[in-house]
């Protein structure tokens, strides 16, 4: 479980994406209940994640995010269910990851997918 949260963190978006691919101003943030998840309150930050989709519901940020809570929480599945939905969302941009790095969002939900598929292997 630890090699879970500890892969799970690193994918967890910085609430602050680089420019928007789709034109919106690049001084926009986003509530991603980041603070939530670093802090390990999950149940505030599903809340909180739950709360913004309902009014932006494509938006990767926040479904990849829904995702590493529900994977701390150790609901796969529906980790996995969000991971998808955030990789096949018309929104794109630049997140920063937990790490740093910035990433196409796509590639950012596709890549927490792969690391929660191999930690699945690799608890097994």
């Amino acid at each position: 479980m630890i090699v879970l949260q500890a892969a799970v963190a690193l994918m967890m978006a910085q609430a602050a994406p680089a420019a928007m691919m789709a034109g919106m101003n690049t001084d926009q943030h986003r509530d991603a209940a980041y603070e939530e998840l670093t802090q390990g309150e999950t149940d505030a930050a599903i809340a909180r994640l739950e709360a913004n989709l309902a009014q932006n519901p494509e938006d990767p940020a926040l479904l990849i995010n829904l995702g590493s809570a529900w994977a701390v929480r150790g609901d796969k599945d529906k980790a996995a269910g969000y991971y998808r939905a955030a990789a096949r969302s018309d929104v794109r941009y630049q997140l920063e990851l937990a790490d740093g790095e910035w990433i196409d969002s796509r590639a950012a939900a596709r890549l927490a997918l792969r690391t929660l598929e191999q930690s699945a292997v690799a608890m097994n």
